[in-house]
């Protein structure tokens, strides 16, 4: 089955055509700036030359215009026709409680999905815009979408209420919800291959720590409790993003500061985080690591506060799920930085967690970074979100058969 990934943002527009028999990647690209005549379009072919071109794109139409237009080209495209595609697989940020799993999009779907725009508004809509332009240039095409937050559906209701008044659940739906869920599923099922064993019988900590940061307690393959909650501005602090807080600051500051609410709120969401705590130097872990190294204590205090809280979390699904067996570090810094995992691996030791530093130092794509003798495996596990989509897109599809 060769199903097109669709990844849209407020701007860009990532896509991925994956032949699903083996995993093949046929082609993937993007398209940023989107909404400009100085848009971007890179698409790279796994047989065949690299081509990117600086073109107007004023909307996301326009944009899946462009691509089909690419993929069955003669000289560019990697398919004869469209209906070579046998379905799109659109990323859709939020689903709410609705959505367990992927679904095929009918309208009673996207109506559904339209109602959990409140909750993401942000990014809804424009998951929505991508459906709508593939349906329109693809209208013979299945179309399923696959949600963040589904994954986290599992989630027991002790570990997604809130302790205020049950009136907002039933009535606004006020829950932690969580996200990053296509990457800790993905995460999960590789890591439970690592381990040999069946992922029903795995308890695993996948700790997605990128600009974005989510930690998630994964039991027999489902999720059991995740570090975001009603928004993705809960949980770890991360780049820009404060994490959890006392609700009583947002009052507090906008008291002392002479703030609005908004104003507060762009300052935990945009302000916060990494940058926030070093002192405005950078909210890149790239940057901070550098300056670390060199002594610098505004880095220092960043990365250290990153690490404990990140630590918290895996200590605390320690105790929720009665043991870990493996422990997954993925996406941007998750894969990439050696000393944030360092950080982190150090304070877990009391759990038996022993660290190969050489190991981890070196550690590029896959690899186990804990020791022989460690009562708990450490893995780098790169993520794939692309190909979680992929797959869901199959099994949906085969269930409805």
């Amino acid at each position: 089955m060769k199903v097109l990934v669709i990844n849209c943002g407020s701007s860009s527009l990532k896509f991925r055509l994956i032949e699903t028999s083996d995993e093949t990647v046929k082609v993937k690209g993007l398209f940023e700036r989107i909404g400009s005549d100085k848009g971007h379009f890179v698409y790279t072919p796994t047989e065949g030359s690299k081509y990117e071109k600086d073109i107007p794109i004023p909307d996301h139409y326009e944009a899946v215009n462009i691509l089909v237009g690419a993929l069955t080209d003669p000289e560019t495209g990697v398919v004869k026709s469209l209906d070579e595609i046998d379905a799109v697989g659109h990323r859709i940020v939020h689903g709410g409680d609705k959505f367990s799993h992927a679904v095929i999009l009918t309208p009673d779907a996207i109506k559904e999905i339209e109602k959990c725009a409140e909750l993401a508004p942000i990014h809804n809509p424009v998951n929505l815009l991508g459906i709508r332009a593939c349906m329109k240039y693809m209208p013979n095409t299945v179309m399923v979408g696959a949600f963040d937050t589904s994954f986290h559906q599992t989630m027991p209701e002790e570990a997604y209420l809130y302790g205020i008044p049950y009136e907002y659940y039933k009535r606004d739906r006020v829950r932690r919800y969580g996200f990053h869920g296509m990457s800790h599923e993905y995460v999960a099922n590789e890591t439970a291959k690592l381990l040999n064993k069946p992922i029903e019988e795995t308890k695993i900590v996948t700790c997605h720590i990128g600009n974005g940061t989510s930690i998630a307690a994964v039991k027999g393959g489902k999720s059991i409790d995740t570090s975001m909650g009603f928004t993705p501005l809960a949980g770890v602090l991360m780049g820009t993003r404060s994490g959890g807080i006392d609700p009583e600051i947002v009052k507090y500051i906008a008291q002392v500061e002479n703030k609005s609410l908004q104003e507060v709120m762009d300052i935990l969401n945009n302000k916060s985080g990494l940058y926030g705590l070093s002192d405005n130097l950078s909210s890149d872990v790239r940057d901070l690591t550098d300056e670390y190294v060199k002594g610098n204590e505004n880095a220092i205090r960043a990365l250290k506060r990153l690490a404990y809280a990140i630590t918290k979390y895996i200590g605390s699904y320690y105790a929720v799920m009665g043991g870990i067996d493996a422990i997954a570090f993925t996406a941007g810094v998750g894969e990439n930085s050696w000393l944030v995992r360092k950080l982190i691996c150090e304070r877990i030791s009391g759990m038996g967690v022993t660290f190969d530093e050489k190991t981890n130092n070196e550690a590029h794509g896959t690899a186990m970074i804990s020791g022989p003798d460690s009562s708990i495996k450490v893995f780098v596990v790169p993520t794939d979100e692309e190909m979680s989509i992929a797959r869901q897109v199959v099994q949906t599809i085969n269930a409805e058969k």
